[in-house]
């Protein structure tokens, strides 16, 4: 079993983001630019991070059913960024802006998976808790049994939705590519805790 990628989203202050950027072991910094999310970056803070050397790390922004204008002009920001789509953007939309995508896929039950098939140019497919209403990390695990499934797909398999100390070992257990960690390593939306990012990594 290889060690997973890890990414840290929702990132929403320049203090925070400068501490998680110390962590070798972190390889993904996730910015949020969906406004009903309470991790939204603001534009000062996105102001604040253009001078701001990334290094070995690479920026993932996240969108939600954002129009093209909007993405270029927030990406715009970053250097080589990854687009993260969790709305309803087709393969066709995702791919048109020529760079690395993700697609998330909310997980609902089984046949969820076979959404995977409709998006063949991601370069990776985000899973995420399935929740009624609502985008972007809803903070809840998954039925970790059905999420065995995803074993055997032929893709780079991206896990988030709640992953903790205390259910990263299932998270491993799937054998992702990457893992991604928002609420489960937080003071309060937005604002990560230092401590807790660090006895997951340990733990990985």
């Amino acid at each position: 079993m290889t060690k997973p990628f890890i990414k840290i989203c929702g990132i929403s202050q320049i203090d925070n983001l400068l501490e998680i950027m110390k962590f070798e072991e972190i390889n993904y910094l996730g910015f949020i630019f969906y406004e009903k999310s309470p991790r939204y970056i603001s534009k000062e803070f996105l102001n604040s991070i253009k001078n701001i050397d990334f290094g070995n790390k690479r920026a993932v922004c996240v969108y939600v059913n954002a129009d093209e204008e909007f993405i270029n002009e927030t990406s715009a920001c970053f250097t080589n960024p990854i687009f993260q789509f969790h709305g309803d953007e087709s393969n066709d939309f995702c791919k048109s802006f020529n760079r690395d995508f993700w697609k998330v896929i909310r997980v609902k039950d089984k046949e969820s998976l076979y959404h995977v098939s409709d998006y063949p140019d991601a370069s990776g497919i985000l899973f995420e808790n399935y929740e009624s209403g609502l985008y972007g990390g809803t903070g809840n695990s998954f039925n970790w049994k059905l999420m065995n499934n995803i074993k055997d797909l032929d893709i780079k398999v991206i896990l988030s939705g709640g992953i903790n100390i205390k259910n990263v070992d299932n998270a491993i257990d799937i054998n992702p590519w990457c893992i991604d960690l928002n609420s489960g390593v937080e003071l309060s939306p937005g604002v990560k805790n230092i401590n807790l990012i660090k006895e997951v990594l340990q733990k990985l």
